[in-house]
């Protein structure tokens, strides 16, 4: 079921109004090949925020894996099988990323050392060792932090 709309300032203006009729209003006018009539600004604003929205899950996904990995090497008394699984899931929904966008893996190898960095303080604040027990720089590479049978042992 899809509204009627006049013009594009309506659908403009239903984009602020009801955003999931907007989304399958949008549609439905590209598929019928209206695109005159299709609200390009908010589609245009849409398909960013999408490209951002991948490229924030990649980088929470490898903080996760680069903190579990640093508690493990550093904590090695403390090592659990939540940690161990933490990583596991991190690293499978990066994999998944990575197979329904190939070019994210360049991204991820763009934000590494940042990411890395986050998961070093984060790593300092969950663990109460001083930052500076971590090293400044990644001991892992990215294709260690990715490899699904790599372990840290000290």
């Amino acid at each position: 079921m899809t509204t009627q709309l006049s013009s594009a300032t309506d659908s403009a203006n239903l984009y602020d109004r009801d955003y999931y009729l907007w989304l399958s209003h949008t549609a439905q006018l590209i598929s019928e090949g209206k695109l005159a009539e299709v609200d390009t600004a908010n589609l245009i604003e849409e398909i960013e925020d999408m490209g951002r929205s991948e490229k924030r899950a990649i980088e929470s996904y490898l903080v996760v894996v680069l903190l579990h990995l640093l508690k493990y090497k550093y904590q090695p008394e403390k090592r659990s099988n939540s940690w161990k699984s933490s990583i596991r899931e991190h690293r499978r929904r990066l994999r998944k990323a990575f197979s329904a966008s190939p070019s994210l893996k360049g991204y991820c190898e763009e934000v590494f050392s940042e990411c890395y960095q986050d998961g070093r303080e984060q790593a300092a604040d969950e663990t109460e060792l001083p930052l500076n027990t971590f090293s400044p720089e990644s001991p892992f590479t990215l294709d260690e932090t990715l490899n699904p049978n790599y372990l840290p042992e000290n």
